[in-house]
């Protein structure tokens, strides 16, 4: 009795993250930085200083939020542990190029604020906050969040600045071209079908490497790639969300494509096009909001990767990806419940 009493005692309960390595979250939230990087670089290269802005305004505006919480609810800082600065990162690749730098820190906030902060800070939260703030961003400025940069290797113009703003010239991503080619064929009237070729969706080339329009972080595959090899090498993450997710994506999309490679696009420009890469690596991944058991993460991925394909092809957004990781993110109590832990000593007799 003694003994089992000591055990009791020597036993923690707490919220995620549920670490089994001896890493602490501040390590984990390092490797993520550091895999940002080469995303980072390939956002300033595409779309110069606004990039910068973009980034600078988003994770400043999430670390004085988090300060400015733990300050009301009387709490430790929290700061040291860098989630602060990876949902910044997170939310600030998630937004356009030319969104203003007031339109960041309101994202910010309520991603901070609302997202995290109301739950009980990082560990309890049920959603993914740069997701939240960037679900919230699209409700309150559609248009904002809706209009797309060309990048600065075809236009430029785009780095300049003017008192109104940036000077440059906006592009249709691959997924408004591949939208529009839906519709059109909706329609049924043969002078308005809009056929997918190099000339809207570009070449796999330019999608691999980021010459396209779009958010931040979802232009440059190449980049995110290699920032998952690097979270792979840290064991930061593992195979079965990511994988989960692209092989989910793939096979709807690739169902489509064959009933009509006209009309729809085919599954190596969804891929590499949009927030797939970035959502697949860095946001799914979350250890907070994903469930627990490798049976679960397959499920929570397989399930991101499915609705974030419906709301592609059927649903009236071009993308889904944000919709997607937080409908799972509902789920996930759900999926936990459903594919329990072994405990502790063994499964019990029956």
């Amino acid at each position: 009795m003694e003994a089992a009493q000591a055990v009791l005692e020597n036993l923690k309960v707490s919220p995620g993250p549920h670490i089994s390595r001896h890493y602490c979250t501040r390590r984990v939230m390092l490797d993520v930085i550091i895999a940002l990087v080469p995303a980072m670089i390939a956002a300033w290269f595409y779309f110069q200083m606004q990039a910068l802005i973009v980034l600078a305004s988003c994770v400043i505006s999430c670390c004085i939020t988090e300060w400015l919480c733990t300050k009301v609810l009387k709490r430790p800082c929290t700061l040291g542990d860098l989630s602060a600065v990876v949902t910044g990162l997170l939310l600030g690749f998630s937004v356009p190029p030319h969104l203003p730098w007031w339109a960041c820190i309101i994202g910010s906030v309520f991603a901070i604020g609302i997202g995290k902060m109301v739950f009980g800070g990082l560990g309890s939260n049920i959603f993914n906050p740069a997701m939240v703030g960037r679900c919230f961003l699209t409700a309150c400025f559609g248009m904002l969040m809706a209009t797309w940069t060309t990048p600065s290797t075809i236009d430029k113009k785009m780095p300049m600045m003017s008192p109104d703003g940036i000077i440059a010239r906006t592009q249709a991503t691959p997924l408004a071209w591949a939208k529009k080619a839906i519709r059109s064929a909706a329609e049924n009237d043969p002078a308005k079908i809009i056929e997918l070729d190099e000339s809207n969706l570009g070449s796999l080339k330019d999608l691999f490497i980021g010459s396209r329009g779009g958010c931040l972080g979802e232009t440059s595959a190449l980049a995110l790639l290699i920032g998952a090899a690097w979270l792979f090498y840290r064991k930061t993450i593992n195979w079965h969300i990511p994988m989960a997710v692209l092989v989910s994506s793939f096979l709807f999309s690739l169902v489509f494509w064959l009933i009509n490679r006209n009309v729809y696009a085919s599954p190596i420009v969804h891929l590499l096009s949009g927030g797939m890469m970035l959502g697949a690596f860095f946001i799914a991944t979350d250890p907070v909001t994903a469930p627990l058991t490798g049976k679960g993460m397959l499920i929570f991925g397989a399930g991101v990767g499915f609705f974030t394909m419906l709301i592609r092809i059927i649903g009236q957004y071009p993308e889904g990806i944000m919709y997607a990781v937080l409908l799972m993110n509902s789920i996930t109590p759900l999926i936990d419940r459903a594919i329990k832990l072994i405990p502790a000593g063994g499964k019990p007799n029956a």
